[in-house]
């Protein structure tokens, strides 16, 4: 398996979930998109940054013959899908954790004032 292979397969599962854990979110909970494009660019340049001295400094090495040859710095684009793949799936999974927990607050409280 190729990091590129490895990597779509990743950031497809994480997209899914985003996709399905949005879906459960009430509408005015779901995350921003342009909160999370602004996360994005802000992770890709971090991981081009740190990659770049990482690989650079000899922490680490890829096998050519498993990328697929297109690089920003020294990053493979293969590094760039992890990034990715956190920036889409953590805020859908919080904005639903947050909902749920906030109907549950409201719940209890309407329970406890007798509503």
């Amino acid at each position: 398996m190729t990091y590129l292979q490895l990597s779509a397969w990743f950031t497809g599962a994480a997209i899914l979930v985003a996709i399905l854990l949005t879906l459960l979110t009430p509408r005015g909970r779901r995350p921003r998109p342009a909160a999370i494009a602004l996360t994005i660019a802000v992770l890709f340049a971090l991981t081009a940054v740190f990659d770049t001295v990482m690989i650079a400094s000899g922490l680490f090495h890829y096998s050519p013959a498993h990328l697929l040859g297109v690089h920003v710095g020294l990053a493979p684009i293969e590094d760039f899908a992890y990034p990715l793949a956190g920036a889409v799936l953590l805020p859908a999974l919080w904005m639903l954790l947050r909902a749920r927990r906030s109907a549950t607050v409201t719940a209890t409280t309407d329970e406890e004032h007798g509503g």
